[in-house]
């Protein structure tokens, strides 16, 4: 597929519902269980990744045409590693903080299947402005993904929102929201809500007009009713 054929707005848009890599596709577990106590803390790995999928996705899709196919894989791995290192001594210098609280999950961005998998099925496929487009699009829906998740552990967990006391929750603060089932259990409700949204509307009308193969069977499978 070439960039002429791809619509970057719809490749910057489409990982934020409607193909969000974590709240649709469920990629990226992991990180967005653990790392997710905390509203800062799920923007973090957000924009880590972020910065990962957009490096490598530009990276790949430039030497798309050169990187033989049968060390596709492991060439893949080495230019993500390469990414992953560099925003670990970034955040370790400059936000040493950040880097402490998400501890190993920076490192393990290496094997993110949400990296992998773009790197696999866009970027080696496509130019670099469309697969840059592509990795802005769903590091966005990941970093929203893990904000609104970090966000609601922190604020009913905690009583506290980016380090500012909520009075009315923090006296009473449901403990259970920063524990792992209280992650599965705010993922659960947040996929839900998506999946809500997200829902296409049933045909209105019944028959072949509105049935999505009528132009497979010619219109003639009522007539057997």
């Amino acid at each position: 597929m070439a960039d002429k054929n791809v619509s970057l707005g719809k490749e910057l848009t489409k990982g934020i519902i409607k193909e969000n890599p974590t709240l649709v596709m469920l990629l990226g577990m992991c990180p967005t269980l653990a790392v997710t106590t905390q509203a800062l803390n799920g923007i973090g790995m957000g924009l880590a990744t972020t910065f990962v999928l957009l490096g490598s996705n530009i990276v790949i899709s430039a030497l798309r045409k050169v990187i033989p196919d049968k060390v596709r894989i492991p060439s893949f791995i080495v230019i993500i590693a390469s990414f992953v290192t560099l925003i670990g001594f970034l955040l370790e210098g400059f936000v040493p903080k950040l880097y402490d609280s998400l501890g190993i999950y920076l490192t393990l961005i290496t094997v993110n299947c949400i990296i992998f998998g773009r790197a696999e099925m866009f970027a080696s496929k496509n130019g670099i402005v469309a697969s840059a487009c592509d990795a802005i699009g769903m590091g966005m829906g990941f970093t929203l993904a893990l904000f609104i998740m970090g966000s609601v552990r922190e604020i009913l967990g905690a009583g506290k929102w980016f380090g500012m006391t909520i009075p009315a929750i923090s006296e009473t603060p449901m403990l259970l929201f920063i524990m792992p089932a209280g992650g599965f259990f705010t993922l659960g409700v947040i996929i839900a809500a998506v999946n809500k949204l997200s829902n296409k509307k049933p045909p209105q009308e019944l028959g072949c007009k509105g049935c999505p193969n009528a132009s497979k069977c010619g219109g003639k499978c009522g007539e057997n009713e």
